[in-house]
């Protein structure tokens, strides 16, 4: 399964983009101030320190506000110090200029949640995201601006997608939730960048005082039709996370961590349950094992590795065929951590290095903090292994009533057509059904 989740993460072959796109407002090289954002090539530093950032996608959305302090703990515990989120246009502006951050739609309450947790937060503004939502976030009363193209050079789309992003911006400015207000908002990105071993395929950013930034890791893949269904192991997302470190990231995002639920019609034509529900933190709200233990593990080895990976110099070398050493040093403060990578599928390697030998099974990293001391190895697990036995349960059903809803069908349209018409011009997004009488 490791080796196909290789050769299926290759074939997809998605290059992390060049750098993750800063609202420049709030994110400046300039060293003017140690209050807010800054980066160089190596990391981002908030306020006046290097951090190693492990982030992880919870969109607030796909769970109630009463669940968010739950799935918060649970990403902390997990090692994560950053959550990312879309903003859902769609949701906010269901009607062109009349808006809603109520309830589930909150963002407000969730960013600044997360910020009592101690953690920081990434916002997607879109406009359009790839988060298998309907429409891809767009409101539908956009498709009847007149003019309009989406996701061009468009004059009208522009004017639009520019009113909605600012208004999204003032609004977190205003509520004084950006890093630089002293706030958890530590960068706003307009733009999509994903993959599954981008240690091997990122060419690098695209100015040499940028640092390399993870979006989008994938904890899953779709399962492709006709194909046997996919599943991304614990070990595969953790090699892919620890060669990414090796090779001067310092940035990660989990897509998804919790992939909740879809309510009422928000979930798109092609989404599938499988993409959100190997997530390390699963459907129910339950740590799914042993995938977020794993991965918790291998934070902790790569925190007792950050100051060499944040201060220290870079080397890369070939130790035989198969087996790459990445070593950050500082030799005058005693500071090493080293990552032993076996690129071999099918056999264990041994190595000598620095006068100590090591076995590395297949296709995993070693992580030295100290460059002598394995405390960490992608393909051993010792997290603990769980499953899910699903049981009636007495109190839930004890007066258990079904609701109906309905949704109102137009059943006369007013109007004679010689053709079918297409049905989301024809509901307006209202609904998925609609009568035709033919003759």
């Amino acid at each position: 399964m490791i080796n196909q989740a290789k050769r299926q993460s290759r074939r997809v072959g998605a290059v992390l983009a060049a750098a993750i796109a800063l609202l420049g407002i709030y994110v400046s090289t300039a060293a003017a101030s140690q209050h807010g954002v800054r980066y160089d090539g190596r990391s981002l530093i908030i306020n006046g320190k290097r951090k190693l950032l492990f982030s992880g996608s919870i969109h607030y959305p796909r769970s109630t506000p009463e669940m968010w302090p739950d799935l918060l703990g649970k990403a902390k515990r997990g090692g994560l110090n950053v959550i990312q989120t879309y903003i859902f246009w769609n949701g906010h502006e269901p009607l062109q200029g009349q808006y809603n951050f109520e309830g589930r739609y909150d963002v407000v309450k969730f960013v600044r949640m997360i910020g009592e947790m101690g953690m920081y937060a990434t916002i997607r503004v879109g406009p359009f995201i790839e988060a298998e939502w309907n429409h891809g976030g767009f409101p539908f009363w956009l498709r009847e601006v007149k003019n309009i193209t989406f996701r061009t050079d468009n004059a009208p789309f522009k004017y639009h997608m520019r009113k909605f992003v600012r208004m999204i911006v003032d609004m977190f400015k205003r509520e004084k939730l950006y890093a630089s207000q002293g706030g958890p908002i530590i960068m706003s990105q307009i733009n999509t960048c994903n993959g599954r071993h981008c240690a091997d395929t990122f060419l690098g950013p695209n100015k040499p005082y940028k640092p390399s930034l993870w979006t989008e890791n994938w904890t899953s893949h779709y399962t492709v039709f006709g194909e046997p269904s996919y599943y991304r192991t614990a070990e595969d997302i953790a090699y892919s996370v620890a060669r990414w470190f090796a090779r001067n990231g310092t940035h990660v995002n989990y897509y998804m961590y919790y992939g909740g639920t879809n309510f009422g019609r928000t979930t798109s034509s092609f989404s599938t349950t499988q993409y959100y529900d190997e997530a390390p933190i699963d459907e129910y709200g339950l740590e799914r094992e042993p995938k977020w233990g794993h991965l918790k593990d291998l934070h902790r080895a790569l925190k007792l590795s950050q100051k060499a990976l944040l201060w220290g110099h870079p080397s890369v070398w070939m130790l035989t065929k198969d087996v790459e050493v990445c070593i950050y040093d500082q030799p005058r403060n005693n500071v090493c951590a080293a990552f032993l990578t076996n690129n071999n599928n099918d056999n264990v390697s041994t190595v000598k290095f620095r006068g100590h030998e090591y076995h590395l099974p297949p296709y995993s990293v070693s992580i030295l903090p100290d460059c002598k001391t394995v405390v960490y190895n992608t393909m051993t697990v010792v997290a603990q292994h769980n499953a899910r036995r699903l049981v009636k349960s007495r109190l839930a059903h004890w007066n258990l009533r079904w609701e109906n809803y309905k949704e109102v069908i137009p059943t006369q349209l007013g109007y004679f057509s010689w053709k079918p018409k297409e049905l989301y011009l024809l509901t307006k997004d209202t609904t998925d059904y609609a009568w035709y009488t033919t003759n």
